[in-house]
């Protein structure tokens, strides 16, 4: 094996959001893109001696080859083995258990989640460090640094490499006495082992031979094989309950994007009145977010979260109790009502699955979520999607309740958060920008000001202090609190490849069971208004409805 130093020029775009490194595929097809990116990670890092490199993704668009780049980058810059999940698929919560399970150095996950894929769709790639978790900031922040500036790329000669067969290839090193090693695995047997080790599957497979109708989809994503695996080989389901699980390349042309709007197939099924099934599931492009859904009922994740929390000890894993809760800013605080409860912490940090991994590997949190679709537990340092699906069915083989009669239980005992998101896709970045900074000049002026039913008491734009590492995270996403803990936020998302995604989020509490059946956007309607009306939203670029609402 050569190794082969190549001069490269860099570019300026390639700062990590909070997930990673998310382009258009053509982005990531330039010369030399994605491997100045990959060596200004690789400089960042210092790789020691021995280190073992997990390397998987989504199956998307430009996977395959990005991971012979990957390999051939690794052995360059000494790497001695590299972990391949089989024919390059590897779900993000997976990935995150390879990692922890084998000791590795730290894996790269090649996904841009629930965005689109294809030809024309997005590529993206993020670093997980030696936890299973998503690099910290400081982390990507040194990687921009140097991305800016690398003038060349490390690149070994070799051959391209069966990633499809199970099994090692072994290649002689650059130095005579080394050898690099690339490892296939079978990282759906690892995954599904870990779920039947945290869950009770006798339950559940009772519960899906008692005539209890289910539909999961994978919406042509990654979590298919691992949807098969454990539902059908394992719990016994029938073929008829999974939908869309063949991994696509453009996820069959739609949207992998677990909710209401985008998992529009699944929808129709589970709200079609006195047909509908019991219990309906679906999980995005990488597998790490979930969607739930009852009988004609959606379960917003901010909810889902807090049910979780509240009956966790009904898991075998959790059965002796959660050491404390953790969701995003963004997220409702129904889980905080639920550890409360249970005399347990519960902490707020900025979106970005990283910002929990501290919590968790301080052993202060067991729970998690984020209510873009996304709750986990210590088990990884990733959300998960199955984990929370079959989280939902051990539950509901415990309590023998359906999804709705769960949900408005808790609500009676806990009261109902009312919530919901509102996604405007695609905007001008120019405009979106402009949106942020009306509301941030309304800081000074708005806390005192009536607004129909509510009075705000405060604005700020959130910051985060780290109880573990004592780092800050700031600009984390605008907040309009009111005088009754009501609120309203704004956030630009960090996970978009085109234009700007802008995100409002509403939240009222409601503690009057007589109104806990009211749907969310007619409960939040003046609150809608009132975002509408501070932020000049519609004015300032032209948007007279929401893309998604969840």
């Amino acid at each position: 094996m050569k190794i082969i130093v190549t001069p490269s020029q860099p570019y300026s775009d390639q700062k990590p959001g909070t997930s990673g490194l998310r382009k258009k595929v053509k982005i990531f097809q330039q010369e030399h893109y994605l491997e100045n990116f990959v060596q200004s990670l690789f400089d960042t890092l210092v790789v020691p001696n021995d280190a073992v490199l997990v390397v998987g993704g989504d199956g998307r668009y430009h996977n395959r080859q990005a991971i012979q780049t990957i390999i051939s980058m690794a052995a360059a810059n000494g790497f001695t083995r590299v972990l391949i999940g089989q024919g390059g698929i590897l779900s993000t919560p997976a990935a995150s258990h390879v990692i922890r399970k084998y000791k590795t150095f730290g894996g790269m996950v090649l996904s841009a989640s629930h965005n689109q894929g294809g030809i024309h769709g997005d590529f993206g790639i993020k670093y997980n460090i030696g936890n299973g978790g998503p690099a910290p900031e400081k982390i990507t922040d040194e990687v921009f640094a140097k991305s800016k500036v690398i003038a060349e790329y490390k690149i070994s000669d070799l051959p391209l490499v069966d990633i499809d067969t199970i099994g090692e290839t072994q290649f002689a090193g650059a130095v005579s006495d080394q050898t690099f090693t690339v490892q296939v695995i079978d990282a759906v047997q690892d995954y599904a082992d870990l779920m039947q080790s945290l869950f009770d599957f006798k339950a559940i497979r009772q519960l899906l031979a008692s005539g209890f109708e289910m539909k999961f989809d994978a919406m042509h994503a990654v979590t298919g094989p691992y949807a098969k695996e454990i539902f059908v080989n394992r719990l016994g389901a029938s073929t008829d309950s999974l939908m869309n699980c063949e991994p696509s390349e453009d996820f069959g042309g739609g949207h992998p994007d677990p909710n209401l709007t985008y998992a529009e197939e699944l929808v129709k099924i589970m709200f079609a009145g006195e047909n509908a099934l019991d219990f309906g599931a679906a999980s995005d492009g990488d597998g790490d977010r979930n969607m739930i859904l009852g009988q004609n009922f959606f379960v917003t994740p901010s909810d889902s979260l807090a049910v979780l929390a509240a009956n966790a000890t009904l898991v075998p894993a959790y059965k002796n109790g959660i050491a404390g809760v953790a969701r995003s800013m963004p997220t409702s605080g129904a889980v905080d009502r639920v550890a409360a409860k249970l005399n347990i912490p519960s902490f707020e940090t900025p979106t970005g699955w990283k910002f929990f991994g501290n919590l968790m590997d301080a052993g202060q949190v067991t729970l998690c979520g984020e209510e873009s679709f996304g709750t986990s537990s210590s088990h990884v340092r990733e959300k998960d999607g199955l984990w929370a699906v079959l989280f939902w069915l051990n539950v509901i083989a415990v309590k023998q309740m359906s999804v709705e009669a769960i949900l408005k239980a808790h609500w009676l005992e806990y009261g109902r958060n009312v919530y919901s998101r509102h996604d405007y896709e695609a905007i001008p970045t120019e405009a979106a920008n402009s949106v942020i900074a009306h509301i941030k000049s309304q800081f000074s002026s708005l806390p005192g000001q009536v607004f129909g039913s509510y009075t705000v008491k405060l604005c700020d734009d959130f910051s985060y202090h780290d109880p573990i590492d004592g780092s800050v995270s700031n600009n984390q996403g605008i907040r309009v609190l009111f005088t009754d803990g009501s609120r309203i936020v704004f956030r630009l998302s960090g996970t978009g490849t085109e234009g700007a995604t802008l995100r409002i989020y509403l939240e009222a509490y409601e503690p009057d069971s007589a109104k806990h059946h009211l749907d969310a956007q007619v409960a939040l309607a003046e609150m809608i208004r009132i975002a509408l009306q501070i932020s000049q939203l519609v004015e300032k670029t032209g948007r007279v409805a929401p893309t998604v609402i969840t």
